[in-house]
Protein backbone atom coordinates (compact mmCIF):
# COMPACT_ATOMS: atom_id res chain seq x y z
CA UNK A 1 0.00 0.00 0.00
CA UNK A 2 1.12 3.22 -0.86
CA UNK A 3 1.12 6.44 1.73
CA UNK A 4 -1.70 7.97 0.40
CA UNK A 5 -4.02 4.40 0.59
CA UNK A 6 -2.95 4.46 4.51
CA UNK A 7 -3.45 8.03 4.97
CA UNK A 8 -7.49 7.88 3.74
CA UNK A 9 -7.93 4.45 5.60
CA UNK A 10 -7.27 5.92 8.52
CA UNK A 11 -9.60 9.20 7.91
CA UNK A 12 -11.92 7.16 6.37
CA UNK A 13 -12.05 4.76 9.38
CA UNK A 14 -10.44 5.90 12.14
CA UNK A 15 -6.96 4.50 13.76
CA UNK A 16 -6.37 0.75 14.17
CA UNK A 17 -7.19 -0.37 17.63
CA UNK A 18 -6.33 -3.36 19.39
CA UNK A 19 -8.79 -5.65 20.86
CA UNK A 20 -11.47 -3.46 20.61
CA UNK A 21 -14.57 -5.16 21.77
CA UNK A 22 -12.31 -6.25 24.50
CA UNK A 23 -11.37 -3.30 26.07
CA UNK A 24 -15.19 -1.95 25.55
CA UNK A 25 -15.99 -4.97 27.45
CA UNK A 26 -13.38 -4.04 30.80
CA UNK A 27 -13.94 -0.38 30.73
CA UNK A 28 -10.95 0.20 28.67
CA UNK A 29 -9.00 -2.52 29.71
CA UNK A 30 -7.44 -5.45 28.30
CA UNK A 31 -8.36 -8.88 29.95
CA UNK A 32 -4.97 -9.89 30.91
CA UNK A 33 -4.42 -6.60 32.88
CA UNK A 34 -7.81 -7.21 34.93
CA UNK A 35 -7.43 -8.36 38.47
CA UNK A 36 -11.30 -8.62 39.13
CA UNK A 37 -14.61 -7.35 37.17
CA UNK A 38 -17.88 -7.50 38.41
CA UNK A 39 -20.88 -7.06 36.43
CA UNK A 40 -23.75 -4.74 37.35
CA UNK A 41 -25.45 -7.60 39.37
CA UNK A 42 -22.63 -9.02 40.63
CA UNK A 43 -22.28 -5.15 41.97
CA UNK A 44 -25.46 -5.00 43.63
CA UNK A 45 -24.50 -8.38 46.16
CA UNK A 46 -23.35 -6.39 49.17
CA UNK A 47 -21.29 -9.56 50.04
CA UNK A 48 -19.01 -8.82 46.89
CA UNK A 49 -17.56 -5.08 48.42
CA UNK A 50 -15.89 -6.79 50.77
CA UNK A 51 -13.83 -9.02 48.19
CA UNK A 52 -13.17 -5.49 45.95
CA UNK A 53 -11.72 -4.16 49.37
CA UNK A 54 -9.41 -7.09 50.19
CA UNK A 55 -8.18 -6.71 46.09
CA UNK A 56 -7.68 -2.95 46.35
CA UNK A 57 -5.67 -3.54 49.93
CA UNK A 58 -3.42 -7.02 48.39
CA UNK A 59 -3.01 -4.23 44.95
CA UNK A 60 -2.95 -0.64 46.31
CA UNK A 61 -0.86 -0.18 42.70
CA UNK A 62 -3.46 -1.29 40.44
CA UNK A 63 -6.41 1.30 39.20
CA UNK A 64 -10.23 1.25 39.81
CA UNK A 65 -12.27 1.64 37.26
CA UNK A 66 -16.31 2.22 37.56
CA UNK A 67 -18.66 2.06 34.80
CA UNK A 68 -20.30 5.71 34.83
CA UNK A 69 -23.87 4.47 34.15
CA UNK A 70 -24.62 2.73 36.89
CA UNK A 71 -27.22 4.11 39.67
CA UNK A 72 -25.64 6.47 42.29
CA UNK A 73 -26.44 3.99 44.98
CA UNK A 74 -23.88 1.30 44.35
CA UNK A 75 -21.48 4.00 42.84
CA UNK A 76 -21.27 5.89 45.86
CA UNK A 77 -20.28 2.51 47.77
CA UNK A 78 -17.23 1.70 45.96
CA UNK A 79 -16.51 5.60 45.86
CA UNK A 80 -16.32 5.89 49.28
CA UNK A 81 -14.20 2.74 50.04
CA UNK A 82 -11.80 3.84 47.29
CA UNK A 83 -11.36 7.22 48.78
CA UNK A 84 -11.25 5.45 52.82
CA UNK A 85 -7.80 3.69 51.14
CA UNK A 86 -6.84 6.10 49.11
CA UNK A 87 -7.29 4.16 45.76
CA UNK A 88 -6.62 5.66 42.89
CA UNK A 89 -9.83 5.36 40.62
CA UNK A 90 -11.48 6.80 37.21
CA UNK A 91 -15.34 7.01 36.44
CA UNK A 92 -15.44 5.84 33.27
CA UNK A 93 -18.49 7.03 31.02
CA UNK A 94 -18.19 5.22 27.41
CA UNK A 95 -20.24 7.07 24.61
CA UNK A 96 -19.30 4.75 21.53
CA UNK A 97 -20.82 5.03 17.98
CA UNK A 98 -22.31 0.99 18.29
CA UNK A 99 -23.58 1.57 22.10
CA UNK A 100 -24.36 5.18 23.02
CA UNK A 101 -28.08 4.20 23.06
CA UNK A 102 -28.25 0.62 24.55
CA UNK A 103 -29.74 0.61 27.76
CA UNK A 104 -27.54 -0.62 30.70
CA UNK A 105 -28.09 -4.23 31.55
CA UNK A 106 -27.00 -6.34 34.94
CA UNK A 107 -24.62 -8.33 32.43
CA UNK A 108 -22.66 -5.47 31.60
CA UNK A 109 -19.14 -4.64 32.99
CA UNK A 110 -19.61 -2.28 36.34
CA UNK A 111 -16.58 -1.82 38.00
CA UNK A 112 -12.74 -3.25 36.75
CA UNK A 113 -9.27 -3.09 39.16
CA UNK A 114 -6.73 -3.40 36.58
CA UNK A 115 -2.91 -3.30 36.83
CA UNK A 116 -1.97 -0.20 34.41
CA UNK A 117 1.00 -0.94 33.28
CA UNK A 118 1.61 -4.93 32.77
CA UNK A 119 -0.75 -8.50 32.44
CA UNK A 120 -1.59 -9.46 35.88
CA UNK A 121 -0.36 -12.84 37.44
CA UNK A 122 -3.91 -14.19 39.28
CA UNK A 123 -6.51 -12.45 38.55
CA UNK A 124 -9.63 -13.16 40.58
CA UNK A 125 -12.45 -14.75 39.79
CA UNK A 126 -16.21 -14.30 40.76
Amino acid sequence: MTNVEDYIKQNVFGKPQLKPDEKNKFLGNFAERVAIALTIAQLKNEDNIKTVESVMKKYPEYHLYLNGKIDSYILDKYLQLSVKLKYKFTIVSQSGVRNKDRALTDNDMGLVIANEGKPVDRPVLI
